[in-house]
């Protein structure tokens, strides 16, 4: 009896955890549809920079960012690998073409911080260029800000038990296999690089116009939270009145309309 007792007790706590989570985030979500009111308004330009280990919850925190608003303000830049002529090119300058236009919010979904952490754990570039772009990126982010634009940075942290459970969900589940990489496995293998990595880069890059903010998202709906209402207080927008358009009255339909009678397909009734 005190067993059945306990599992219904952890239940119902679960049960509660999930509508208070589910009831904040609507309130949240609510209040970023005023932020984009504001930004259309204004002309505001925002950036927002996610960063941290693999597996850390980046995708889900930005899914619930962006889900109920247009993505017309809110972009998402999630960059694949750089094409030949593009390694040809300065290093920020892809990154520099998704900046925001005014009445645009640009959120990178990993950035051109990947020179600090994958590019320089993995080989893609020597030790030195990756030295050197921590040296630079204070100065190209110094001119972000004094531009106008809001810059603000994110770190996801997550433990190596955490991070570990998670990749071999995905492996299990074939509906999370296409998140798993190969980069995903050899960041699972070289936890100890990448974290001597992020710890520079964090340290390097670190500044009072654009500091880093982290995350600790071994409870991903907290992070998500979390991260939320810190974008928000960090953005000063205001609530934009709503002018409701006036509807009128729909048109009749027209006493010579006729029904169309060529056959047409719909779409089997299974639900």
């Amino acid at each position: 009896m005190n067993k059945k007792h306990d599992v219904k007790e952890n239940a119902s706590k679960e049960s509660g955890k999930v509508r208070d989570y589910d009831r904040q985030m609507e309130k949240l979500q609510v209040e970023i549809a005023y932020l984009q009111a504001w930004v259309k308004k204004s002309g505001a330009r925002i950036v927002i920079i996610f960063e941290g280990r693999d597996a850390a919850g980046k995708g889900g925190l930005i899914k619930r960012i962006t889900e109920r608003v247009s993505p017309r303000v809110f972009r998402v830049a999630a960059l694949p690998a750089p094409s030949d002529r593009e390694k040809t090119q300065m290093y920020m300058q892809r990154y520099i073409a998704h900046l925001p236009a005014g009445g645009e919010i640009v959120i990178f979904d990993r950035s051109w911080y990947n020179r600090a952490g994958v590019d320089r754990v993995m080989g893609f570039c020597s030790d030195k260029k990756a030295r050197r772009f921590l040296e630079l990126a204070p100065r190209f982010e110094a001119a972000i800000v004094e531009s106008g634009t809001i810059l603000l940075k994110y770190f996801l942290t997550v433990s190596e038990d955490e991070q570990e459970r998670r990749i071999r969900r995905r492996i299990d589940d074939p509906v999370r296999q296409w998140k798993l990489s190969p980069m995903d496995v050899e960041s699972y293998r070289k936890w100890w690089d990448y974290t001597r990595a992020y710890d520079e880069m964090l340290r390097m890059t670190d500044t009072d116009f654009a500091p880093w903010w982290i995350v600790p998202s071994d409870d991903k709906e907290r992070a998500r939270i979390n991260c939320i209402s810190h974008i928000l207080k960090s953005i000063p927008y205001e609530k934009v009145k709503f002018d409701a358009p006036d509807l009128g009255k729909r048109q009749k339909r027209p006493d010579d309309y006729e029904e169309d009678k060529t056959p047409r397909k719909f779409v089997p009734d299974v639900a």
